[in-house]
């Protein structure tokens, strides 16, 4: 099963691509996580990604593909992956068909930005082990305080109200135009993700088929 994960930023795709990940053996390949091992290990491609980025520079969609094939040719993704974070755009999408990477459903998680912006705006991140919170619906046991490490909990520059409206905005002006390029090539199902976090593992699952 080879997947990509669509939906704008806070609309769960992290959370359902463990759930997924887990159901069904397979991989969850993150675009920045690649990035950054590939840089790590001086991979050619990685090397690539680094003078641009050194340079201030957007990694260009030719190198992004590189690195995301280096990857999916290792031996875990033999029975399938998750792609999350990439494809971002039209050129992105046509570059992994021209490359020979075949999908075989994408899933959008669908959900309103009126909804979004107060889960993202919500949510808490543990400066020591990563853990995440959300100060409604996944509140820690006690206030700023990590219940797995004792870290205190911050916000991400990502999650601040100014941030979340730009990477709305970018969402809908590049990345939402993925959904009529999968659907024209029948691979598209949209999920709606304004429920209980198993009830849209339940529905991606259903729409998968398994």
């Amino acid at each position: 099963m080879r997947l990509i994960l669509l939906g704008a930023p806070g609309a769960g795709k992290g959370t359902q691509a463990e759930r997924i990940s887990e159901k069904l053996g397979i991989p969850t390949i993150s675009t920045g996580n690649i990035l950054r091992e590939a840089i790590k290990n001086g991979t050619q491609t990685g090397l690539k990604a680094k003078a641009f980025m050194d340079q201030g520079l957007l990694v260009p969609d030719d190198v992004i593909i590189g690195i995301v094939s280096e990857r999916l040719d290792q031996e875990d993704c033999r029975g399938g992956y998750i792609l999350d974070g990439m494809p971002r755009t039209i050129p992105q999408a046509q570059a992994l068909e021209d490359t020979g990477i075949r999908i075989d459903s994408v899933i959008s998680i669908e959900i309103d930005d009126a909804i979004i912006e107060p889960r993202m705006t919500g949510r808490r991140v543990c400066s020591g082990c990563g853990s995440s919170y959300h100060i409604s619906a996944n509140p820690p046991k006690n206030e700023g305080v990590c219940d797995v490490c004792g870290g205190p909990l911050v916000i991400r520059r990502d999650d601040t109200p100014e941030t979340v409206r730009h990477r709305l905005e970018v969402f809908h002006q590049e990345t939402e135009a993925l959904k009529g390029f999968y659907q024209k090539l029948g691979k598209l199902r949209l999920i709606e993700g304004n429920q209980p976090i198993e009830d849209v593992t339940r529905d991606i699952m259903t729409a998968l088929g398994v």
